[in-house]
């Protein structure tokens, strides 16, 4: 039998421990023999302590991978199967520039969503180029599984833009939705079934029984409606307003937990002021939260993932990323929702562009299922939420300055006026060292 090797790219990520975690508890699934964690110099700290609890975890395991730490991504890459990235250009100083610059404009700051997305897709995907240089020469045939945010705009910039075909994307929205939709209804995970359609942070979903009865209704109402006895379990940075009841009973499907930021916006745009007022904006928590982690990670008696993890928000990413190699690895068919290359199961998308559906997670990638019928005013959401992202990877490929401010306008959490493009000049000039890109458009805003 073949080994495996796999690569990740930020291993000094905090969520590290839970990837390690499930490729332990899938080892007689696929057979690891090295694993290379990557990092940059800047983080080497982080990645040698990260590293020393990984070996820890495999050796209370019982198992003979060999652990390797290094700054030297190129050395790494050599010959990978399978590479996952978890990586955050700029780290929580520039997520708190994300969220904290368009808070003081008055407009929404999230780091997918809004202006903070846009500017977190221009640096990552930025620095995803040299990445991918690196493995179209030294790992052609490995599998990229790309849980880097904003995951949809990335994967789409990742396959069609940067020509790496073999990437999945990845979220852990979906599974949560699966988790909470089963508790409410008082079943298991395993008796229901989800069908999504959309895009990353932006996609529905109906449930459905293994009778074949279409649950989603009655889901609503235990959720939002006449039924509610409590509520469904929310990410962690997002705050848990109601949605009106009467719009979601009239499109008959489920929405993503993001959708709060569109659908209640003035009030969450509120809540978000009120936080950001009093210091309280999610990049300072989950930067507490990540001191609290790693000063337990330093412990050398510590040989497991803390469950102090699950409150640094997106528990769950790390198990599908294990999840969606085992399942290419041993062509299992797994369903699991991604962003993969819609093939026309979206028929008013474009045919070739990433979307976020459920999906068959076999040998030759995502299969596409088909998805729920969806009304007008779904559609028209999610085509211009697509153009809005098709648009903010081509500013983040060309650098170009007017396509950004495009991007900016097609963006409907974005007020228009003259507002809009002095946000965008100020977060060029925030983010600056990360968008080699737009050095042009910046030094004539720095001669202005």
């Amino acid at each position: 039998m073949k080994t495996v090797k796999v690569v990740t790219i930020g291993g000094g990520s905090s969520y590290t421990p839970e990837l390690v975690e499930g490729m332990i508890l899938r080892s007689k699934e696929l057979p690891i023999s090295e694993w290379w964690f990557v990092d940059i110099p800047e983080g080497q700290e982080k990645l040698e302590i990260v590293v020393a609890l990984a070996q820890r975890m495999v050796t209370k395991a019982g198992l003979d991978w060999t652990i390797k730490a290094t700054l030297d991504r190129q050395e790494a890459l050599r010959d990978a199967d399978f590479v996952t990235s978890q990586f955050r250009v700029g780290g929580l100083g520039a997520r708190y520039l994300d969220e904290t610059i368009p808070l003081s404009h008055g407009v929404l700051g999230k780091e997918t969503n809004g202006a903070g997305g846009i500017f977190k897709a221009f640096r990552t995907i930025e620095a995803y180029k040299p990445i991918v240089d690196d493995m179209k020469r030294l790992c052609p045939d490995a599998w990229l599984i790309n849980f880097t945010n904003p995951a949809g705009m990335v994967t789409e910039a990742l396959i069609n833009r940067l020509g790496w075909a073999k990437t999945i994307g990845l979220c852990n929205i979906p599974i949560g939705q699966h988790k909470a939709a089963a508790k409410t209804l008082g079943l298991r995970d395993s008796d229901i079934t989800l069908r999504h359609v959309g895009l990353n942070h932006f996609h529905f979903h109906e449930v459905w029984d293994k009778k074949g009865h279409n649950r989603t209704d009655e889901v609503i109402e235990r959720f939002y409606g006449d039924l509610k006895a409590e509520d469904p379990d929310v990410v962690k940075n997002i705050t848990d307003l109601d949605y009106p009841i009467s719009f979601l009973r009239s499109l008959h499907l489920l929405p993503c937990d993001y959708h709060r930021y569109y659908f209640v916006e003035k009030e969450m745009l509120a809540d978000a002021i009120q936080q950001y007022q009093e210091g309280h904006v999610r990049s300072a928590v989950v930067k507490k939260v990540e001191k609290e982690l790693f000063d337990r990670y330093k412990d050398p008696n510590l040989k497991e993932k803390p469950k102090r993890l699950e409150q640094r928000g997106g528990a769950y990413y790390s198990d599908i990323a294990c999840q969606i190699i085992v399942a290419i690895y041993n062509d299992t068919h797994q369903e699991l929702t991604v962003s993969t290359v819609n093939h026309g199961v979206i028929p008013f998308l474009p045919e070739n562009c990433v979307v976020e559906v459920s999906s068959l997670i076999t040998s030759q990638g995502a299969l596409p299922l088909a998805t729920p019928k969806v009304p007008e005013f779904v559609k028209g959401y999610l085509q211009q939420r697509k153009q809005m992202e098709l648009v903010t990877v081509e500013a983040a490929m060309s650098g170009d300055y007017h396509t950004a401010l495009q991007a900016f306008m097609l963006n409907p959490l974005i007020p228009h006026g003259n507002q809009t493009e002095s946000l965008l000049q100020e977060m060029l000039m925030a983010h600056r060292d990360y968008l080699p890109q737009f050095a042009a458009s910046i030094s004539r805003l720095d001669v202005e």
